[in-house]
């Protein structure tokens, strides 16, 4: 109990400032960045980070980093975009725990720690990476990225073990590889990819709601035809119930990505739990209306008393998704050789919440031991002095917080469709079509050129805002 008290005296300097942001969210303590590139005002946006950037060197240091790396991505700065995600990468990996702030988030809130990123947020920065570099027309290093992706799902798999964990695959990072192994010439590999892809759908799509893919199922169909694989080519026909035809592509192609709308941002939700005292010091934190109850042995003092006092309810707060909506709820590309419908091939707000879902348990057991130590912790300096004891349970109460910080510059979902080019200009647009039905075209020239692949990413980042309960 010395430790104790002594840890609660040695942090005590950290109270003021942690109470002077304790109500914040992470979303409304960058209001001003988050204004800004909500409304496509990227440079605003850019310079709003710039004129921050102590904070590279804070907590949040690796959501600095993916967020300069979006909003490079989006001004066509390749490879400064990938400097950034480099950065953000090598911090995933190298993180390792500080013991101090471990004990230090038990007395606080979780914020006190650094940030280390959502297990989606850790994919994700590497699909950003291999579309910058598929942009740049560097394939190899694109595929790199797209090891690095299956890499870290086995890697969040082998740590969490027989733990619930519905994010174990991402179907759209194997398709991602295929494109790039297809448009390299490596058309052996693109068949595997597409076809790993098509497996990973048909796993997850009960979870995030997307099945195969038309455009999938082509690419699959066409390089099953390519490599002479023709049991493989009668299999999928039957599967998907079509005939392939070939048509050998005379000019070159288009992969067109659409990042719709942004993903969700995180808020806090609280439970108030009764204090149910049991036999052998073991306390329950119970909540009826949920069903839920949680046991927790407490030492008892000299007196016999349990060293929970008096107290009869308390209160603890759990991070939760706020959901973003899309402005657009389809889009479709024309070009002078037709219409190609953008069909949606991952949905990332809805991975954001099934993770987040899958990890609640886990989070459950780390908010109620920070319950503990600090009701253990209030108790403890009541026995040698009463007001601080008050002030202790103010301070406690005013720094009950989730963590609330997560990748707010991520899309909504992402679409994508193979467009082939004539030979020399060709005009592209893009038809987005709202909720309400309204009609918005965006056009672009693209150079065809026989045998080569180009990529291109458009960001539509019109979003209903966080609900007016936030």
């Amino acid at each position: 109990m010395k430790k104790l008290k002594s840890a609660v005296v040695r942090y005590s300097f950290l109270w003021p400032s942690l109470l002077l942001i304790g109500c914040a969210t992470y979303y409304q303590q960058n209001l001003v960045f988050q204004d800004y590139f909500s409304k496509g005002q990227i440079e605003e946006a850019n310079s709003t980070l710039d004129k921050n950037k102590k904070v590279a060197k804070s907590n949040n240091k690796l959501l600095y980093f993916l967020q300069k790396g979006t909003v490079q991505q989006l001004m066509d700065n390749y490879e400064e975009s990938n400097s950034y995600f480099e950065q953000a990468y090598y911090f995933t990996e190298d993180a390792r725990k500080n013991y101090s702030l471990e004990l230090l988030s038990f007395f606080v809130n979780p914020n006190v720690k650094p940030y280390v990123g959502e297990d989606h947020e850790k994919v994700m920065l590497h699909y950003f990476k291999a579309m910058n570099f598929l942009r740049m027309g560097s394939f190899e290093e694109a595929l790199v990225e797209c090891r690095r992706i299956n890499i870290k799902l086995n890697e969040l798999n082998d740590r969490y073990g027989d733990k619930k964990n519905r994010y174990a695959v991402d179907p759209f990072a194997h398709n991602l590889m295929g494109i790039a192994y297809e448009a390299s010439g490596q058309v052996n590999d693109a068949f595997i990819a597409y076809r790993n892809a098509h497996n990973a759908y048909s796993q997850t799509k009960d979870f995030f709601g997307i099945s195969t893919p038309e455009q999938l199922k082509i690419d699959l169909l066409r390089t099953a035809y390519l490599n002479g694989f023709n049991k493989e080519l009668e299999a999928y026909q039957k599967e998907f119930g079509r005939t392939y035809t070939h048509k050998p592509s005379k000019e070159g192609e288009l992969l067109f990505f659409w990042h719709n709308g942004l993903g969700p941002v995180k808020s806090e939700w609280s439970i108030n739990f009764f204090v149910i005292r049991g036999e052998g010091g073991i306390v329950h934190l119970e909540n009826k209306e949920l069903g839920l109850s949680f046991p927790f042995s407490v030492p008892r003092n000299n007196d016999g008393s349990s060293q929970l006092g008096d107290l009869k309810i308390v209160r603890v707060a759990f991070p939760k998704y706020i959901d973003r909506t899309p402005y657009f709820k389809s889009a479709k590309v024309t070009s002078p050789l037709g219409e190609f419908n953008l069909e949606k091939a991952e949905d990332i707000s809805a991975i954001a919440f099934t993770t987040l879902e899958d990890r609640m348990l886990r989070e459950f057991a780390n908010s109620l031991i920070r319950l503990a130590v600090k009701q253990a912790s209030e108790l403890a300096v009541r026995k040698d002095n009463e007001n601080l004891g008050a002030i202790l349970s103010i301070v406690n109460a005013a720094t009950e917080k989730a963590d609330t910080r997560n990748w707010q510059t991520l899309p909504h979902d992402i679409s994508y469709s193979r467009i082939p080019l004539n030979e020399g200009n060709n005009t592209i647009k893009l038809n987005t079509l709202s909720h309400g039905n309204e009609k918005i075209t965006n056009e672009f020239s693209f150079t065809g050129e026989k045998g080569k692949t180009i990529f291109h990413i458009f960001h539509s980042l019109e979003s209903s805002p966080p609900s007016a309960n936030y």
